[in-house]
């Protein structure tokens, strides 16, 4: 029996080091008072990981107080597969599970909410996010001789406010307006180094898209095109995914930079139509997910719906 056990024991180590693929789910917009059958076909694609992408929970509340926050996290607590283990997610936060709509730096009580947030996901005590303002991280996965570093930003704790005329947001062209704020922006550049062979980039809100009225990078232009810059300079494949907008799409930069936007898993949106210069396709505003498949010289990104059919997809090489 013990050899057995050995043996079985060797032959996973195996199959893990030199599986040939990667895949990584992908979601957004998960509400804790909606039903979430979507956990039935996401089973189905057999993850490695599973990236929550914000608002992972709908605990804002205009005032700001977290008392809301809280009993959402305990309910959501409840109702996550159990097939989803602790060591197989990542997470990222947006606004509603910040616990401000449309929240960012100057939300009063943004350090009690990111506790509550370490907390839930079981953040470890001895990671760098329990000694620092911001929940940004990054890290590493090898399949075969290839490396991919995995780079989670923070769009929420260290934003500068929003700017809003008759209800829509307007640029915000104040010298020092950020998104990311400068020590994160400090991380992100010492993430880029010469051993990696392709990033992916997870942002809760939208990078690339621009032409539409609601939250994204270019509320912020200088950030957004100082982002952009920074990583035409960097001569690695890089994919860019993000959530928050209740609709799906997949959009693609003039250098080459890919972005799959997966958002939602329950609470689909509005059913007017949206396009974009970068959009590659359609956006979809029925429930759906992401999945990347990592390969050895490939990133496979495809939107899904609730059914697991595909709607959207793309391809990085590397």
């Amino acid at each position: 029996m013990r050899l057995l056990t050995n043996f079985f024991i060797v032959c996973l180590f195996h199959q893990q080091l030199y599986s040939d693929e990667i895949i990584l789910g992908l979601g957004s917009c998960l509400d804790q008072d909606y039903p979430q059958p979507i956990w039935q076909s996401i089973k189905k694609e057999d993850l490695n990981y599973f990236v929550f992408l914000g608002d992972n929970v709908y605990g804002d509340s205009p005032d700001g107080k977290l008392d809301k926050l809280i009993l959402a996290y305990k309910k959501q607590k409840e109702l996550l597969p159990t097939w989803l283990k602790p060591e197989m997610i990542f997470s990222i936060w947006d606004d509603h599970d910040f616990g401000l709509n449309d929240g960012g730096g100057s939300f009063v009580n943004k350090s009690e909410s990111e506790k509550i947030y370490l907390d839930f996901w079981e953040v470890s005590n001895t990671d760098p996010r329990r000694n620092r303002d911001g929940i940004y991280y990054s890290k590493k996965l090898k399949l075969s001789d290839k490396t991919i570093k995995l780079i989670f930003l923070d769009t929420r704790f260290f934003r500068s406010d929003l700017k809003k005329k008759n209800g829509v947001y307007q640029a915000n062209n104040e010298n020092n307006s950020t998104i990311l704020g400068e020590d994160q922006w400090v991380w992100l550049k010492k993430q880029f180094q010469p051993s990696i062979d392709a990033y992916i980039i997870f942002s809760s809100i939208q990078i690339l898209a621009t032409e539409h009225r609601f939250e994204k990078w270019s509320n912020f232009p200088t950030e957004r095109s100082k982002l952009l810059e920074f990583l035409k300079k960097q001569e690695v494949p890089k994919m860019l995914v993000s959530g928050d907008r209740h609709r799906g799409g997949i959009y693609k930069y003039n250098n080459g930079i890919i972005e799959i936007t997966a958002s939602s898993l329950n609470k689909p949106g509005s059913g007017f139509s949206e396009f974009d210069s970068l959009l590659i396709g359609n956006t979809h505003n029925e429930e759906n997910y992401g999945i990347l498949r990592i390969g050895k010289n490939t990133i496979k990104a495809e939107l899904k719906n609730i059914e697991g059919v595909i709607l959207e997809k793309a391809e990085l090489i590397f």
